[in-house]
């Protein structure tokens, strides 16, 4: 069994943390040379090389970001032990690293995220923010990141995944006050030629409007496509176009950007998933998030039972 130097490890991570030799050299109170040779010995041990030079500057590798995040685990566990042992309980917070594809709206992706601020535990939840799915799944797979929140699955591939389902929802359109009186009318045969709205191309629910606009032979006047759905509301906002949300957020984003409904489109369903390395979860908050997803924001409304009326006895 190859043992870890874990002077060489903290001597990694203090470079890391700085961006700089120099900078942990002081920190350290070591040479420059000294902290150096360390850091190489440790690429050498690993058979990988954990920086790369940006001008002046220090970079993780890919393999250097997977060593941080190890590195920083160790030694934040090596802190609570000495202080429980020393009769200091650090009440360590549980971490959660969360990858949030950005072609979901912040309205939604912060009430899947609520319940684990809920616990009775101390969560520190760190999001991270891309334009793909498939961007987080290398991260995923190196325990970087605990669970992807996305808009789609995770393709098969060279990466092990799990996708699990939170919930769907139908799709609502929305646009300010002047427009939606016009649109509403006749909808939704009223929206060719109406200014809309489009997600960005990676977005699952760009792809299901298109495939709507089709089937129903509607050809609405494209005047914009936004990656981020946030910046999609202010534009709404002020007037410029139509667009669509999950109806599971329709009514706060309606509300907060003073909008209204311009039609609703249940068929055209918007689905939710949680990704993670495990087929079985097992961190408390990211159970906490899905649970909290499917039984709050996800599900099924009850239908409304229909009332018999009740026949009056004939009066003799």
């Amino acid at each position: 069994m190859q043992w870890l130097n874990y002077h060489h490890l903290l001597y990694f991570w203090a470079v890391a943390k700085h961006g700089s030799v120099a900078e942990a050299s002081r920190e350290l109170r070591l040479a420059h040379p000294t902290v150096s040779a360390q850091i190489h010995h440790l690429e050498d041990n690993l058979g990988e090389k954990l920086f790369a030079k940006q001008g002046r500057h220090l970079v993780l590798t890919e393999a250097g970001r997977v060593a941080f995040h190890y590195a920083d685990e160790i030694f934040s566990l090596g802190r609570e032990f000495v202080d429980t042992i020393q009769g200091r309980l650090s009440g360590r917070p549980i971490r959660v690293v969360v990858g949030c594809s950005d072609a979901l709206p912040k309205s939604i992706v912060q009430r899947i995220l609520a319940p684990a601020w809920r616990l009775e535990e101390h969560v520190r939840v760190v999001c991270r923010e891309d334009n793909t799915t498939q961007a987080y799944l290398g991260e995923l797979a190196a325990n970087a990141i605990d669970v992807v929140l996305a808009d789609t699955p995770a393709l098969p591939g060279s990466v092990r995944a799990f996708s699990h389902l939170l919930g769907e929802c139908g799709t609502v359109l929305l646009a300010a006050p002047a427009l939606a009186k016009i649109y509403k009318r006749r909808f939704p045969a009223s929206l060719t030629g109406a200014p809309f709205l489009l997600p960005g191309p990676q977005s699952m629910l760009r792809r299901g409007l298109e495939q709507w606009f089709d089937a129903h032979d509607l050809r609405p006047r494209v005047v914009g496509e936004f990656d981020d759905p946030a910046l999609s509301n202010v534009v709404a906002e002020a007037g410029l176009g139509v667009f669509a949300v999950p109806e599971v957020i329709a009514e706060d984003i309606r509300a907060r950007h003073r909008l209204q409904q311009v039609g609703r489109v249940e068929s055209l369903r918007q689905r939710f998933y949680a990704i993670s390395a495990e087929r079985k979860i097992k961190n408390p908050a990211v159970v906490a998030i899905c649970e909290g997803a499917r039984k709050d924001i996800f599900a099924p409304v009850p239908a409304r039972r229909r009332r018999v009326p009740i026949r009056r006895r004939a009066q003799a």
